[in-house]
């Protein structure tokens, strides 16, 4: 069963992301299932991750807005802040959450990561590594990064063609 709160939560985050969106960064809600989200952040301009579609899953459970939800990078990720499977060390999402985060400003303090990494306490040590001490080889392999986010956006299409064509 769904917590009320939490179920009109999510519903007011959508009306607010639909009404005022963030530039670069969206999500809906699954229509099966308003406890899970899909996100989108676009690569910040003038950033290596410029022009980057990324992907991500938004999780909430039982206890939102008490506890964060679970958020998590689907697309390839390499950066000092994002560990392999996708997971994400932002202090907002762990010690620092506040129920007065909306799916809006989790989006945005995510993409604003994407260009001022935490190197203090790295979830990724070779990106680290890379960003601190050898900046064009970082830039060189976040590049290749945002170019398999056009691939996976691609493969996506595709998908949704074949999916049309068996209807």
């Amino acid at each position: 069963m769904i917590n009320s709160l939490c179920f009109r939560n999510t519903n007011i985050f959508t009306q607010r992301l639909q009404s005022d969106p963030p530039d670069g960064v969206s999500a809906t809600p699954l229509a099966e299932n308003v406890m899970v989200w899909n996100a989108v952040i676009i690569g910040p301009a003038d950033t290596p991750f410029e022009d980057g579609t990324f992907r991500l899953t938004i999780n909430f459970d039982e206890q939102y807005p008490n506890k964060p939800p679970h958020v998590k990078f689907i697309s390839q990720m390499f950066h000092p802040n994002v560990y392999a499977s996708g997971e994400i060390c932002l202090d907002i999402l762990q010690n620092r959450w506040s129920p007065t985060f909306d799916v809006a400003s989790i989006l945005t303090s995510i993409q604003s990561l994407l260009n001022d990494p935490n190197i203090s306490s790295p979830a990724n040590v070779e990106a680290a590594n890379l960003y601190k001490d050898h900046s064009s080889q970082y830039t060189k392999r976040v590049r290749e990064t945002v170019e398999n986010s056009w691939a996976d956006d691609i493969m996506d299409a595709d998908e949704d063609e074949d999916v049309e064509d068996e209807e």
